[in-house]
């Protein structure tokens, strides 16, 4: 969510979530496809069987299968080891639980028994790079036994070519010299559009060799962070799928691809480490939350411990970027903006990495040359430990989180190293009404949250009177679902949307509860990949901070988003420096509500409503952006309201809008004068008008919108980047 776009939410809103429509929009954005198995996956289900020829009495029980790996160490730090599982006692939410599995990795004994490695032949590149996949094992067996399971993956889409050399360097270094006897390593590969296992857990350490020989440096497109601030590049380059527009998908697939490999790991019950090697990841402010929230959950319910490491290593920015980057062309070259912007980026790309590593249990190597001690590292982090298992009483898939307790009996005084909980699975088949309708509503209190849909979110607030103000938000989400359901055979699907909006202090405001009733056919599911899905609804608030949560399922696939974010609705009464005014809206479209493909809300309801939501004007809808891409071919309407406190009729405005190339002025609208339609209730004054974009060049932009008020000798200035494309 961008922070231009304050919004609010208060106390009972006059206005529930709205059954609007879907807004006809043009297909400028590319949504991301998510990797498949997003969802985080249900506890499996276990089948256990004693055969009667061992003399035991046969039995046959379905349940959920709970692995811990417990490192017990004395007060000296060493180790303890001989304990059995009479030992120790477990408990889940405070419940005893009954340890079905035990087992002792000894790894430390293997690693000193193992012998020194031993030298390797030059690799022979392979042809062609085989994929293969991580073989599970049975729950209840350890198919390494006293083995160190290290994964190797290497996110190819967010290095560059040198930090790939260097990343793949490390590895054949730590294989050829540093791998003992006691380790087993796979290795996979994110290339931008998903996961490639290339190698499952083998100690062959020249077959792991070959692979990471073979491995073509630069084949993956480069989807790293275009920023749009003082340190981005003025190249004069058109638009392209991977710029800044799309950083919150390209992230959420980045986070996305590290949640399915989590999950991958999580068939195997040993103690796993992950070392992820890349160059950053920046998240772009609170729009990748909820991804990263669900790959941690993911991560930590799977026994896997993230162990990045920033293959750039330590590095010393130049003031004004490398000699590799464009030179940003702006006055922030002269005032310090840009090297400040640049140090920024740079520290913001490393705290993802530390926060992925240490709410998993492992650590982050940054500003390091020696990318192959990371390796090591992680390495030595896996020492001997027991493994427990038990079956939980608590078979609820309801996506909660459990909280695990480890104790040692008898008084036995030592510290133990464990996961302290989970969150359960989540299970969401075909139900009842009654029974859809509460697991939407159990989706939207989960700390873990649903991202199998990438969701864009738009919010603006507008003045109705001295203390209220309208917030109308703009939900976006792929059209290609409707073509996935479509494709499984479907007539007709229905997107339910659930959501609340709650105040600094954590009470419900506002809620949203909806659903889209969308009719499918061959043409129109072809018709939709092109385009993302509108909704639209409207609330009552007032002013001040707000965090905001939003659902959206596909009936249909089962599919689920969740988008969660925080907004601000100023008090434009507060405001004494400058010319007060609201929110900005951005937009190359109107819409006819009378033609609207889906409009529930026909009838007193919506007139009632539209007669408050300001973008309704002449019977027509103005659609936020949302995403600020725009097509050269077409017009750019622009809509805001600037309060003109204590007036009862309006002083003139004058109103303009430009587009700067870095420093250079590329468009300026002739001005405006705006003198009518001042509402004598709120004392807002309307701004908005339209004009054709071509004559901007396909590319990146900063568009100011300014607002003079001669009178009061006052002035109000906006700004936010947008896209062009042709």
């Amino acid at each position: 969510m961008r922070e231009q776009f304050q919004s609010t939410a208060f106390a009972a809103p006059i206005f529930r979530a709205r059954a609007l429509r879907i807004a006809l929009v043009l297909p400028l954005l590319a949504f991301g496809q998510q990797p498949a198995g997003r969802g985080p996956a249900p506890i499996p289900q276990v089948q256990s069987q004693v055969q009667a020829s061992t003399g035991v009495a046969t039995f046959s029980a379905s349940a959920n299968l709970v692995v811990e790996e417990v490192t017990v160490r004395d007060k000296s730090g060493n180790v303890v080891t001989g304990l059995k599982k009479e030992d120790f006692a477990v408990t889940e939410d405070n419940k005893p639980q009954e340890i079905k599995f035990f087992d002792f990795e000894n790894v430390e004994e293997a690693a000193a028994a193992a012998p020194p490695p031993a030298a390797l032949p030059p690799p022979d590149a392979l042809p062609k790079l085989t994929r293969t996949e991580i073989a599970p094992e049975p729950k209840g067996e350890t198919r390494y036994k006293d083995r160190r399971l290290l994964a190797m993956y290497f996110d190819m889409a967010s290095m560059p070519v040198l930090d790939q050399l260097r990343a793949l360097d490390a590895a054949q270094s730590f294989i050829r010299k540093q791998m003992t006897g006691a380790d087993v390593m796979a290795i996979m590969r994110y290339n931008g559009a998903g996961v490639d296992v290339l190698q499952d857990f083998t100690g062959d350490r020249e077959k792991l060799q070959t692979i990471v020989a073979t491995l073509i440096v630069g084949e993956a497109d480069n989807t790293g962070e275009a920023n749009n601030d003082a340190s981005a590049a003025d190249t004069g380059a058109a638009f392209g799928q991977d710029d800044s527009e799309f950083n919150v998908f390209n992230t959420d697939r980045q986070l996305a691809a590290l949640q399915t490999v989590a999950k991958t790991l999580g068939t195997l019950n040993e103690k796993k480490v992950l070392i992820y090697f890349a160059s950053g990841m920046q998240l772009n402010g609170l729009d990748n939350q909820a991804q990263l929230r669900s790959t941690i959950n993911d991560a930590v319910r799977a026994g896997v411990q993230f162990w990045p490491i920033d293959a750039r290593g330590l590095t010393a920015s130049p003031p004004l970027g490398f000699a590799s980057q464009g030179s940003q062309g702006n006055a922030g070259m002269y005032t310090g903006a840009a090297a400040l912007a640049v140090q920024s980026n740079f520290a913001k790309s490393q705290d993802t990495l530390y926060t992925l590593a240490s709410d998993t249990g492992g650590k982050a190597m940054l500003d390091f040359n020696d990318l192959g001690q990371g390796i090591v590292n992680a390495e030595k982090s896996i020492s001997s430990y027991y493994i427990l298992g038990y079956y939980t009483t608590n078979d609820t898939l309801d996506g909660k989180y459990r909280k695990i307790n480890i104790t040692l009996k008898n008084g036995m005084q030592a510290t133990l190293d464990y996961k302290k909980g989970y969150y359960a699975g989540k299970v969401f088949g075909k139900f009842t009404a009654a029974d859809k309708e509460r697991q939407l509503e159990d989706a939207l209190m989960m700390g873990d949250p649903i991202t199998e849909l990438t969701i864009a979110l738009e919010v603006n607030y507008f003045r109705i009177n001295r203390a209220e103000y309208y917030v109308p938000i703009m939900v976006k989400i792929p059209g290609s679902e409707l073509a996935l359901a479509k494709k499984g055979g479907a007539e007709h699907t229905i997107i339910d949307f659930i959501g609340e909006i709650k105040d600094d202090q954590g009470s419900t405001m506002s809620n949203i509860r909806d659903h889209m009733d969308i009719k499918l056919t061959d043409a129109t599911a072809a018709e939709w990949v092109k385009k993302p899905i509108g909704y639209d609804a409207g609330f009552t608030e007032l002013p001040g901070d707000y965090s905001i949560k939003i659902l959206a399922r596909d009936s249909e696939t089962g599919r689920i988003g969740t988008y969660i974010g925080k907004f601000h609705i100023q008090n434009l009464d507060k405001e004494e420096e400058r010319l007060p005014i609201t929110s900005v809206v951005l937009s190359s479209q109107r819409q006819d509500m009378s033609a609207a493909i889906f409009n529930a809300g026909k009838g007193e309801k919506a007139a009632t409503t539209q007669a408050v939501d300001p973008l309704v004007q002449d019977g027509k809808k103005l659609i936020p952006s949302v995403t600020r891409v725009f097509s050269t071919k077409g017009d750019m309407y622009i809509y805001l309201q600037a309060y003109e406190k204590g007036l009862n009729t309006a002083e003139p405005l004058i109103a303009y809008v430009s587009f700067y190339k870095g420093s250079t002025k590329a468009m300026e609208t002739p001005p405006v004068k705006v003198v009518e339609g001042m509402d004598p209730k709120s004392h807002m004054l309307p701004i908005k008008f339209s004009f054709p974009l071509g004559k901007l060049k396909p590319g990146e932009y900063n568009c100011q919108v300014t607002v003079l008020d001669p009178t009061s000798q006052k002035a109000a200035f906006w700004q936010a980047p947008v896209m062009m494309i042709p």
